[in-house]
């Protein structure tokens, strides 16, 4: 387990801020939901690279997973950093104004579906895991309208007020769960008795007892377990699930075969998990948005 310094002290773990996480940043960028998404894609991408110069430390961050990932150095190295920060930008562009339009609609914006029959094949509940790879947003929406199941998405409270309302919205089969709220276990395991579906993200460690240490890339990084124990408790199997954005400007989304967790088996299932996770990422490198240190998010 790798409880992060702040957990062991007894403080609350916080993560990195910075100034453009505003509600008023996220007003301007719905300003451009009205033109043609081909021409707002453009114009997001050229903001994503201008917006890369003004996070130093946020661009530090990313270079550094790059050159891990990739092995690229230099020039480069400079360029992925750059493209990383453009397509964040994009996605971000579609999540307030794509992902809103009924499940039929997405459809349109997504070139490759594959894996989806593992889900099919399913019977019951089924756990889903995903990452902050490309439109997660999206992966989620698009796996509740093909698995035809009620899902769950586990989510952390927005601390900047205003926010939620911009990039969550309930309807077409999912519904936002907040992780803070004391009875969520509760909720989710009825869920998951009814025969629903429970997405969490699965690339972020919370920095306490619930972490696990994996291999990813060759060096040890923390990963949360909770999803995994869930999945155990419940008896359900684990899918991951991801949806990236093509230079074509549309999605191609990958459900991976279930996992099955039987009792005790919770880390090994967890390590299987972040071998795909590894094997994504490995292949679309700049469409992993995570803003730090993957190997130690809690440093400084």
């Amino acid at each position: 387990m790798i409880p992060s310094p702040a957990a062991g002290q007894g403080q609350r773990v916080r993560w990195y801020a910075h100034g453009y996480n505003r509600a008023e940043f996220y007003r301007l960028a719905a300003a451009i939901t009205w033109l043609p998404r081909a021409l707002r894609l453009r114009l997001a991408g050229g903001v994503g690279r201008l917006v890369a110069s003004l996070m130093p430390r946020e661009r530090a961050a990313v270079r550094k997973t790059l050159s891990v990932v990739t092995g690229s150095t230099g020039r480069e190295l400079d360029a992925l950093t750059a493209r990383l920060f453009s397509e964040y930008a994009m996605c971000f562009s579609d999540l307030l104004s794509t992902n809103r339009e009924p499940p039929a609609r997405l459809m349109a914006h997504v070139r490759s579906v594959s894996g989806v029959g593992h889900v099919d094949r399913l019977e019951g509940a089924v756990v889903c895991v995903t990452a902050h790879v490309g439109n997660w947003d999206m992966a989620g929406r698009l796996l509740a309208s093909a698995s035809a199941r009620p899902t769950h998405v586990v989510v952390a409270v927005e601390e900047a007020i205003g926010l939620e309302r911009w990039v969550r919205r309930d309807g077409d089969g999912v519904r936002f769960v907040s992780r803070s709220t004391p009875t969520v276990a509760l909720t989710l395991m009825a869920a998951l008795r009814r025969g629903e579906a429970v997405a969490m993200q699965g690339d972020r460690a919370l920095g306490n007892s619930r972490d696990v240490a994996v291999t990813f890339f060759g060096r040890p990084a923390p990963f949360p377990i909770g999803p995994f124990r869930l999945a155990s408790a419940a008896r359900v199997p684990i899918v991951g699930a991801f949806c990236t954005l093509g230079s074509h400007g549309r999605y191609d989304m990958t459900v991976c075969p279930p996992l099955v967790i039987s009792p005790g088996s919770e880390e090994d299932t967890l390590r299987q998990w972040v071998g795909e996770l590894e094997s994504l990422v490995r292949e679309r490198p700049t469409q992993w948005f995570n803003f730090f240190n993957i190997w130690n998010p809690f440093e400084g």
